[in-house]
């Protein structure tokens, strides 16, 4: 379990022990390194006239940005058979984070997420069981929504979810409430390259275009 994530953000807030619970995560992590930090004192970690200090610290943050990036920005999609599916993008070892985070929203549905770092489909089922799989997203998501029924929850499921992105920005943005410098900061460039972003309607807005897109749908 990723611990501290609030702290993610502040200088040299983590204790030693959560540099040796967290460290492991990152894709460039090692033994010799978890035993260099296990053999150097708390206050030399903590201290950031270290240069040592200063490599774990920003270590830990790249753990932590990239998973907050993919909670903020992964693009889901929901189908009647009760699967949330989408593309996420993670080189860190917080696949287990990234679905529970998935899972508490949506205890009822079987969570996939294809990693296209690693070119692989992590599954949670309802009972939070964690599984991966060599296989691409659609074909993973065909094969186990054919052994799924459709249940109660999702039977009245009729619109993807770019579909529901689309009608929401056509009634949000209208002149009066435009504000395209606020909506640049809230979703930054760097997110418009997460896989489930990439040519959405969000790209259409940071480019001046959604005006043309509401007209014509109205």
């Amino acid at each position: 379990m990723i611990k501290n994530q609030k702290n993610y953000s502040r200088l040299f807030g983590f204790s030693k022990e959560e540099m040796l619970t967290n460290l492991p995560r990152h894709s460039q992590c090692n033994p010799n390194l978890l035993l260099k930090v296990q053999n150097t004192s708390e206050s030399i970690l903590k201290n950031n006239g270290s240069q040592f200090a200063r490599k774990i610290n920003r270590m830990l943050h790249e753990i932590f940005r990239e998973l907050e990036r993919n909670r903020q920005f992964t693009r889901t999609n929901l189908n009647n058979h009760g699967v949330l599916y989408g593309k996420i993008t993670l080189s860190h070892q917080s696949e287990d984070q990234l679905l529970k985070y998935f899972h508490n929203r949506f205890p009822n549905c079987f969570i996939c997420l294809f990693n296209t770092i690693k070119n692989e489909t992590i599954t949670m089922n309802e009972k939070a069981k964690i599984q991966k799989f060599q296989v691409s997203l659609n074909k993973f998501v065909q094969n186990i929504s054919r052994n799924r029924p459709i249940t109660p929850y999702f039977e009245d499921i009729s619109m993807n979810n770019e579909e529901i992105f689309q009608e929401f920005y056509s009634s949000q943005f209208i002149a009066s409430r435009e504000n395209r410098k606020y909506f640049k900061k809230m979703i930054p460039k760097y997110a418009m390259e997460m896989p489930g972003m990439k040519g959405g309607v969000e790209y259409k807005f940071r480019n001046n275009q959604l005006d043309k897109y509401i007209n014509k749908k109205n």
